[in-house]
């Protein structure tokens, strides 16, 4: 039995899942799904939009852990970006409110990273398709400790803001 599961949207043809689940309109479909997983003991994870409306019905549906989908924010150009971060900030947010472990991936890199590492209420990052990419140009150790120096100096200067 795996420890949990992360449900993500996919359609046939994506290379890779392009958008978070709906989970707000489709929680009849997903309930059996998640308390089947639930009942067996996997901890059960949904890749979701950042949106209020989705954590909270995430939250209803009884999921352990909700995965913010970054890609938008990513991909968002210089005026729309720092709108983008909001939504993920306000949706980890109230994640943590309802008792919601939160995660957060898809499209980050080094030059994306940093912001949404600060959050503190994100406890996991989701990188492994940048890192794999970046590691045919410079190894994959070197990829792995550039990141995680730009994480830990994220967190780092999150920490002492929160403490002051």
């Amino acid at each position: 039995t795996p420890y949990a599961v992360c449900l993500v949207p996919e359609k046939r043809q994506e290379r890779t899942t392009e958008g978070g689940l709906e989970v707000a309109s489709a929680q009849k479909i997903l309930v059996p799904v998640v308390r089947e997983l639930s009942d067996v003991g996997i901890r059960v994870s949904l890749f979701i939009e950042p949106d209020i409306r989705q954590v909270e019905a995430a939250h209803s549906l009884g999921a352990s852990v909700v995965e913010l989908h970054t890609g938008a924010y990513c991909e968002a150009d210089e005026d729309d970006r720092s709108r983008q971060f909001k939504q993920i900030e306000t949706a980890a947010n109230r994640a943590e409110e309802l008792g919601l472990e939160c995660h957060a991936g898809h499209g980050l890199t080094f030059d994306t990273v940093a912001p949404v590492a600060g959050i503190p209420t994100i406890v996991e990052l989701n990188i492994g398709h940048f890192l794999i990419g970046e590691a045919i140009f410079g190894g994959l150790e070197s990829s792995i400790k550039r990141m995680r120096a730009l994480i830990d100096k994220s967190r780092a200067s999150t920490a002492g803001q929160n403490s002051a």
